[in-house]
């Protein structure tokens, strides 16, 4: 059965941190979920429109997803921070023993969700203060008790690839870069 990961998307989301994480794990054969937060398309931070899969009321009806992925970017990592349905989603997911990811400022909504405490977490450098309660990492993709977290989107592609690591292994790294020559 493939593994299927949720990407919520809202208003002002890096599109480089959410689309390359979309593109890289369909390419592996990972079931992603687009959904956005509000009814419609979601403009992101760079005026790129994206039409996401469902809506997040109705991508959270479905069957538990094995990663929640967050995009960055401002104010969308608020938004998620803010969003009961998202902080929910985050731990229901961890509780079950899947992953929770966020790159860039998204951290912040797995610190509202309780998942940093005393994990090492990595985030934008402008955003560390937000997370007091992570072992701040300044590696570009940290990986702690199933919570994955990247610095920003020039670390997008590497943040993907550790995704694809941790749901499908290293020979689908392997065959997913053979086509796009990233992988480190």
């Amino acid at each position: 059965m493939p593994k299927r990961v949720l990407v919520p998307l809202a208003a002002g989301f890096e599109e480089i941190e959410a689309l390359t994480v979309v593109d890289i794990l369909r390419r592996a054969g990972v079931v992603v979920i687009t959904a956005g937060l509000a009814p419609g398309l979601v403009t992101g931070r760079s005026g790129i429109a994206v039409k996401p899969d469902l809506g997040l009321d109705d991508a959270l009806k479905g069957s538990a997803f094995d990663l929640v992925a967050l995009p960055g970017g401002m104010p969308a990592s608020a938004t998620l921070r803010d969003d009961p349905r998202i902080i929910s989603a985050l731990q229901r997911t961890h509780e079950s023993g899947g992953w929770v990811a966020a790159i860039c400022a998204a951290p912040i909504a797995l610190q509202r969700a309780g998942l940093l405490d005393g994990r090492e977490a990595t985030c934008h450098p402008g955003m560390a203060a937000e997370l007091p309660e992570a072992a701040h990492n300044a590696k570009r993709v940290v990986a702690s008790d199933r919570v994955l977290t990247s610095r920003a989107p020039g670390t997008a592609m590497e943040f993907a690839f550790a995704i694809v690591r941790i749901l499908c292994g290293d020979a689908m790294v392997a065959e997913v870069d053979a086509g796009v020559l990233a992988a480190r």
